[in-house]
């Protein structure tokens, strides 16, 4: 061994640890060279084993710290020290240490899980009450509100000086007329002189009576009533509802006159068909008449001279209702004159209108019917249908006839542009084929000839008699009802000096021209300067009167009756309603739910929470005919019926609010006005308080009918909810209704029909009616805002879907419904608008039944028909609200609307209301209803009358 050797090894012998000092003494006993390659192979190995655990701990100095490093340092020493007994111990040890350790840390991390879930439903709870907190303090001012308007109404009942009015109670007489002496003068009757207003109470109801005509006949020997005609008369009266079979509480008697006809040929039908004596001795005749009705109705007897039937006849106190009247006989405001019934009994008469447009037809004027003499017949003579078209006229006829029919043919020869039609001579049958074959029309003598000619005339040539003692003639006014019928609008020429029928309630100039016959070349000036929209407008108006007064057997009976009525002052009885019979039993109680579902939007104060509050009713039973009696029977055109309200009725000005009628009322702010808190507060508007019906329609979908009628909850001003149960099936048992605070109504259908939503049921209360689809799905501020623009708009349809109608050029011209957005529109649907109540009886009992039929047909287009009529009946468009475009709730089944065969139909539907209605009536409108102050800059401490409309 080298010194060098010896030296390295001593160096390494002092840094060796003890375990490496405890191998000398070993190393003593075994021989050198094997000692030399110990010595070799430690020295080799410790070298390489230092190097490894050098470089070790710098791989872990970069990723530990000094203090780490050291520790593992010191464990290794410590490791190098220990035995294997103790290294598996420490090992074993330092395992339990970490499992330990990491359930420790799992505990610590369920314990963090824990905090923070307890933390969050902390949170949670704490907006919850926060917002419960809201909703309770909204309530709060709910009820303060709903506090305030209690006082006010108590404050109003207490202070109340008029009486609540209802439908009129019926005050009859119980006494059969007194007898008492015939008048001697019946000339000078008048309704103050020959009427007895004592049996005509003013809540009488106007009963009426009619004398049997096969019991109490009053025609002589030889001569009878027509019989068509008493089945006419007969079966009319008794579909009226001031009909009665008690002569002793009857206010006027009927008693049917003519038209008498010839039953033999003897000598003794010569006479008047009329026996005085028979009339005189009718039992409740009151020895004078008084209040006796002499209805004399010409269906086929058109002679001029047909009002002789009463010459040298005593009618004694009765009114004679006929359609000839001698001037000098005719008692102005006592007799009434009225058209002849030329229509069947009753029903549609729509298919007999005609269209009318175009404005300006083929013809501008037209006029069919021969100028003769008189023939010698008496009263009673027959005139064959065919024979409609004849005017006859005296011969004695005057120059100015003589001119008016050589104007007329120069005219109708002259140069002008316009085409006219006029004939004063009719053809010979024996000439018909002749004619048909060189000019291609048919004889004059015939119905269908004349309805076909005036269905291409613009206007229609009505001649005034000749005879100037004529004030009216049968035959004047069948020509009025051809004219009427054809759409042709009506010129009288010499209508300064006659009468039409029921002149004292219709406004005849809005339907007619008037002119004297000495103006007869001033005609045809006249009638180029009538505008298009005129022209429309009087062919409406006189299409209407037709309809309603003129159309049928049943209108002429009704009308007369009803301005009789009208003439006393007394009111119509009150408009049939709908029986709402509920879906349950009487034992059955259905169960309830309190699960309501929330308003997904923030809340805001929409108005006070009252209990049920109807609108009140037949405020102006007796005197709505004395303010709007024109506008019953020209505009609304029904004056046989008292409803319970109307949506024309009058408005008061704004001071008479606060006063002396300032009873109902609830302006916003107490009359100061004011912002969002002031105007939820109270209704305000020009109408006092009021409250809405919910109408929602549905067909076995029960948890969508449930989830809709929950989210009602809360909503004020409701009044309650009609559920119109359309299905055969009835709910089941188990299911629960929620409890929304208002009443929830089942109504009981009797048949599967979308008709049955406009049906005027009893059980509906108030003016405003809610027409709603079961899975609509509107927010209550959108609801609210939608009843207070309906409150200023009560005569229109008001929602929020809209949608018009759109002419299709490209398809035979023919009109299309039409769902897109558009910046003009002109429906609104009803699965979600508001609607007076009264629409719901027009709708029910006006609209042609041909149209209930079409939408019972297609299960579809019952919206469109109420837009129409509304539209027919004000002239006014509908008002959209708010930019809602669609209002099916997400989540509902598929609507039957998204099929394509959903919209042909509406299609459909369009163009057969139009030919129906004779027009298109709906209007286009470019204006839609956005709440005030929407988008307006206001100071912080104001509030918007709506958050989020």
């Amino acid at each position: 061994m080298t010194g060098n050797s010896l030296e390295a090894g001593l160096h390494s012998y002092h840094h060796m640890g003890p375990a490496g000092r405890d191998v000398l003494p070993w190393l003593s006993r075994i021989k050198l060279p094997k000692i030399i390659i110990l010595v070799l192979v430690l020295l080799c190995i410790i070298p390489l084993f230092t190097h490894y655990y050098l470089s070790k701990v710098e791989t872990d100095l970069s990723n530990m710290d000094i203090h780490q490093t050291r520790t593992r340092l010191e464990g290794f020493h410590d490791f190098t020290s220990m035995r294997a007994a103790d290294l598996k111990a420490r090992i074993e040890e330092m395992l339990r240490i970490k499992q330990s350790v990491s359930n420790e840390l799992r505990d610590l991390e369920a314990k963090r899980r824990k905090l923070h879930s307890d933390v969050s439903s902390l949170t949670s709870q704490i907006d919850e009450l926060k917002q419960e907190l809201l909703h309770q303090q909204m309530d709060l001012d709910r009820l303060k509100i709903s506090v305030v308007q209690a006082q006010a109404a108590q404050r109003e009942a207490v202070e109340r000086n008029t009486p609540e009015l209802a439908p009129p109670k019926r005050i009859l007489s119980s006494n059969i007329l007194e007898v008492l002496p015939p008048n001697p003068n019946s000339k000078s009757c008048r309704m103050f002189n020959c009427f007895d207003h004592s049996r005509c109470a003013l809540t009488s109801g106007f009963p009426v009576y009619l004398y049997d005509p096969d019991e109490f006949p009053i025609v002589n020997i030889g001569w009878d009533i027509d019989g068509f005609l008493k089945t006419y008369i007969k079966k009319t009266l008794g579909y009226n509802a001031h009909l009665t079979f008690d002569p002793a509480e009857a206010c006027i008697y009927i008693v049917l006159v003519g038209e008498a006809l010839s039953v033999s040929q003897t000598p003794a039908t010569s006479g008047s068909p009329l026996d005085i004596k028979k009339l005189q001795s009718l039992p409740y005749w009151g020895g004078d008449g008084r209040n006796h009705i002499l209805l004399n109705l010409a269906r086929r007897d058109l002679s001029a001279d047909s009002g002789s039937l009463f010459d040298g006849v005593d009618t004694g106190r009765a009114i004679i209702v006929q359609s000839t009247f001698y001037r000098e006989r005719f008692r102005e405001g006592f007799d009434l004159i009225v058209p002849p019934i030329l229509g069947p009994p009753g029903g549609d008469v729509w298919p007999e209108c005609a269209h009318m447009l175009p404005a300006r037809r083929k013809f501008l004027l037209s006029f069919q019917g021969e100028m003769r003499a008189l023939k010698s017949s008496t009263p009673h003579q027959v005139v064959d249908d065919a024979e409609l078209d004849i005017e006859r006229v005296s011969l004695d006829e005057n120059n100015l006839d003589n001119f008016i029919i050589q104007h007329l043919k120069d005219m109708s020869n002259g140069g002008t542009l316009d085409k006219f039609f006029i004939q004063f001579e009719c053809i010979p049958a024996s000439e018909e084929k002749k004619v048909n074959e060189v000019l291609d029309w048919s004889l004059c003598g015939t119905d269908s000839s004349r309805k076909a000619i005036l269905k291409e005339s613009t206007f229609a040539l009505i001649l005034a008699p000749s005879n100037v003692s004529f004030l009216s003639t049968a035959l004047m006014q069948a020509r009025l009802y051809e004219a009427l019928r054809s759409g042709a609008i009506p010129v009288i020429l010499g209508g300064d000096r006659v009468a039409l029928s029921y002149k004292e309630v219709i406004v005849w100039r809005r339907a007619a021209i008037f002119l004297p016959k000495a103006r007869v070349t001033e005609m045809h000036f006249l009638l180029r300067a009538v505008p298009d929209n005129d022209l429309l407008a009087m062919r409406r108006q006189g299409r209407i009167i037709w309809e309603r007064y003129f159309g049928t057997a049943q209108s002429v009976v009704d009308t007369i009756v009803g301005v009789l009525r009208d003439r006393l002052g007394i009111p119509p009885l009150p408009a049939p309603q709908t029986p709402s019979t509920s879906i349950f039993n009487s034992s059955f109680v259905p169960l309830r739910s309190d699960a309501v579902i929330a308003e997904s939007e923030a809340e805001e104060s929409l108005g006070p929470l009252e209990p049920p509050y109807p609108s009140p009713s037949y405020r102006r039973n007796y005197t709505v005919m004395l303010v709007q009696g024109y506008e019953m029977w020209n505009d609304w055109i029904d004056p046989f019926n008292l409803y319970p309200q109307l949506p024309f009725d009058t408005v008061l000005p704004s001071d008479a609010k606060f006063i002396g009628s300032e009873v109902g009322f609830r302006p916003i702010g107490k009359g100061a006005g004011g912002a969002g808190k002031e105007f939820s507060e109270s209704l305000g508007g020009n109408h006092p308080r009021e409250q809405f019906t919910v109408v929602m329609l549905t067909y076995e979908r029960e948890q969508v009918l449930i989830n809709s009628l929950a989210r009602l909850y809360g909503l004020p001003y409701l009044n309650k909810v009609i559920v119109v149960w359309n299905s055969p099936k009835p709910p089941m048992e188990d299911l629960r209704w929620p409890d929304i605070g208002v009443p929830i109504h089942v109504v009981k259908t009797k048949r599967n029909s979308l008709n049955n939503r406009f049906m005027p049921f009893d059980a509906i209360e108030t003016e405003a009616v809610l027409s709603v689809d079961d899975d609509a799905h509107l927010r209550h501020d959108e609801i609210m805002f939608g009843f207070r623009v309906w409150r200023e708009h009560r005569d229109r349809v008001v929602g929020f879907p809209g949608r018009f109608h759109a002419w299709d050029q490209n398809n035979h011209n023919t009109w299309n419904y039409n769902s897109n957005y558009s910046c003009e529109l002109s429906m609104v649907l009803t699965g979600a608008a508001f609607i007076h109540k009264h629409y719901t009886y027009l709708y029910t009992h006006f609209l042609p039944q041909a149209i209930r039929d079409k939408v019972d047909e297609y299960m579809n287009c019952e919206d469109i028909a109420m837009n129409f009529l509304v539209a027919h009946i004000t002239r006014k468009p509908p008002v959209k609200v708010t930019s809602r475009w669609t209002f099916r709730c997400p989540g509902c089944p598929v609507s039957l609307s998204e099929d394509d065969t959903h919209f042909q139909e509406r299609h459909r539907c369009i163009n057969f209301f139009s030919q129906v209605f004779g027009y298109m009536p709906l209007l286009n409108t470019q204006y839609r209803a956005d709440s005030i102050l929407f988008k307006t800059r206001i100071p912080h401490d104001k509030q918007k009358c709506f958050k989020f409309i």
